[in-house]
Formats: structure tokens, sequence, C-alpha cells
């Protein structure tokens, strides 16, 4: 089914208005990687130990989401965090234990985990 310019303009003004909204908003995102690579990896653990963390600490302002590909399938479980005004933080290599840990260190205390970052 082809679209028409408008309509394809209006999808673009449409999803636009969502990124403003997204880029404008103080909640943190916390996203992992659950294509299939990452669930070969062990991202779906880190993906739930990451729910269960940010919910029983009663964090409001943090949403955990699920990807497909993040584009480094030998680094997975990867996992993303966009702090709002902030460079987004990738780790690398995740599993529950380091999520628990990321929540505690970088979602409750602010201080990113260094250990589990890319070496560049």
């Amino acid at each position: 089914m082809k679209k028409t310019i408008a309509e394809i303009n209006e999808i673009r003004d449409r999803m636009r208005a969502e990124i403003i909204t997204r880029e404008n908003t103080d909640i943190t995102r916390v996203v992992v990687g659950m294509a299939t690579c990452g669930l070969s990896a062990g991202a779906k653990p880190v993906y739930e130990t990451l729910c269960e963390e940010v919910k029983a600490r009663g964090l409001n302002k943090v949403e955990v989401t699920m990807a497909g590909c993040l584009g480094m399938c030998k680094l997975e479980p990867i996992v993303e965090i966009y702090v709002p005004k902030q460079d987004k933080i990738t780790y690398i290599h995740m599993n529950a234990e380091k999520a628990k840990n990321v929540v505690e260190s970088h979602l409750v205390g602010g201080k990113v985990v260094e250990d589990y970052l890319i070496n560049e």
C-alpha cells in the first residue's frame, strides 16, 4: 500500500512531536536489547531483574523498555540508559547481578558503573 506525500508528511510530523516529547521529559529510560542475539546471550533475566529492582525501589521516574538489535551482538546483553540532559550510557555483557548493581549505583546513586562499559 503506497502512501501519498501528504500521508508521509503527517507521519513525519506526528513522529517529530513524539521525539520532542521524549526529549523534554524527566523520565530516565533503561533500554535492554532483546533481539535474538540479546536473548541468546541472556537479556531476558537482565530485563526482568531491572523491572523488578526499579519497581521494588519505587523508582517512578525510571522506565525499563525493550528494544530490538542494538547493533553490537558480540557485546550482548546490552543495556542503554538515557538520563535527561546527559549522554547515553551503554553497559555491555550484562547479567542479573550486574543489573542489580546498575540500579543501585547508577539509577539510585547517580554513579556510572565503569567496569561494565565498553573499553575504548
